[in-house]
């Protein structure tokens, strides 16, 4: 068809022009042909079922069972990121101690040095 010979269709959807024809050929079978040899199917057949309940038990359980996976899977997510932020701040604080400990073991040195040098002075004065 010419898009300038369909001025009546506009804002039609394609569906609904495929049920219009299919309709009129309907019509046409039903003259051309004898009586009891062609069969009517009824508008239920031609349009297809959009808004019926026809296996939405199935499609409404695999959307329950998709929102539960989702919500386990946030709340694995949550505890996981919650456990990387914990080991962190563990880390840090056992290098802090590691730090703080280091200085007092320089000190500790220090002084073990100090006194080694005092006796040896000691030491040397006695003899």
């Amino acid at each position: 068809m010419n898009p300038s010979q369909d001025t009546g269709s506009g804002g039609i959807p394609e569906d609904r022009k495929l049920y219009v024809v299919d309709s009129i050929n309907d019509l046409n079978k039903l003259n051309l042909c004898p009586a009891g040899s062609q069969r009517l199917f009824p508008l239920e057949e031609k349009i297809p079922d959009i808004g019926t309940n026809s296996g939405n038990g199935n499609h409404s359980l695999f959307l329950v069972g998709l929102i539960i996976m989702l919500i386990v899977s946030l709340a694995l997510v949550s505890f996981v990121i919650f456990l990387i932020v914990q080991t962190g701040n563990k880390m840090e604080d056992v290098s802090r101690r590691l730090a703080a400990e280091g200085k007092d073991i320089d000190d500790l040195k220090k002084i073990n040095s100090i006194i080694v040098k005092r006796l040896n002075q000691l030491d040397s004065e006695q003899s």
